[in-house]
């Protein structure tokens, strides 16, 4: 496989598995021990690692979130807690997660391997978010811990390619958000409040869009070679099975 079919390949896995920890209910709980929302932890957990910047800082950052609801989130967070306290709070539950979920899964210390290494291999550049993410310190370093933060790192390089590739496509980050799967949904869950452009004429943008995110993402799985390229898909895969069983 090539550099650009393995980023392809892996990106709906990466952007999947990335998340799940944010909607665990302990790391909710920690949202409530900080005294903010949730939606004010998830604003500020990903983009605290950035430090004590403005919120139209954050929103340039996070690009797909609309700046009036990144606002809200990132200013009441930041009246009550330091943004990266809630960033080194965010890893903190990253690992917790990883290691109570992903640590006993068959393969798990192979695919936290080939994870670093492609996260060490990805170019920043243009990628504050993920750049600042990657110099974050992890405090549990289990195979399950570091697949976790493998994984969420990864998706914040997916997710600044795909901002990237977008603006250069033409369209604004709301009317990728609307040609995408969730559609209107999507942009309300992001924030962004209604009238709505229409959808049809960007589709076409968008896929564009999709194409060059592979090829910005890349560079990080070209590290890994066609051989290990495809057993980082097998391993993803697999333990995307292994999460959805029952129990």
């Amino acid at each position: 496989m090539t550099p650009e079919q393995v980023a392809a390949a892996s990106k709906p896995v990466v952007l999947e598995l990335g998340d799940v920890f944010t909607r665990c209910p302990t790391t909710m709980r920690r949202a409530r021990l900080l005294g903010i929302p949730g939606w004010a932890f998830y604003v500020t957990g990903r983009a605290g690692a950035l430090g004590d910047v403005r919120a139209e800082t954050v929103a340039a950052a996070l690009g797909f979130l609309a700046p009036d609801a990144v606002a809200d989130g990132w200013d009441g967070a930041r009246r009550i807690v330091q943004p990266i306290d809630v960033a080194a709070a965010t890893v903190a539950e990253c690992c917790r997660w990883g290691d109570e979920r992903l640590d006993a899964l068959p393969g798990i210390s192979r695919l936290a391997t080939l994870l670093g290494r492609a996260v060490d291999a990805a170019d920043a550049s243009g990628m504050p978010l993920f750049a600042a993410w990657r110099a974050m310190p992890v405090p549990v370093r289990t195979a399950g811990a570091r697949a976790a933060v493998g994984l969420r790192l990864l998706r914040e390089h997916f997710a600044g390619a795909h901002l990237i590739a977008v603006r250069s496509s033409g369209m604004t980050p709301l009317e990728a958000v609307l040609a995408g799967p969730e559609g209107e949904a999507g942009a309300v869950a992001c924030g962004w409040p209604p009238p709505y452009p229409p959808v049809g004429p960007l589709v076409r943008r968008r896929l564009w869009a999709e194409a060059v995110t592979d090829r910005l993402a890349a560079p990080a799985f070209a590290a890994l070679g066609p051989v290990d390229g495809a057993e980082l898909l097998e391993l993803l895969t697999a333990t995307r099975a292994h999460l959805a069983e029952p129990g």
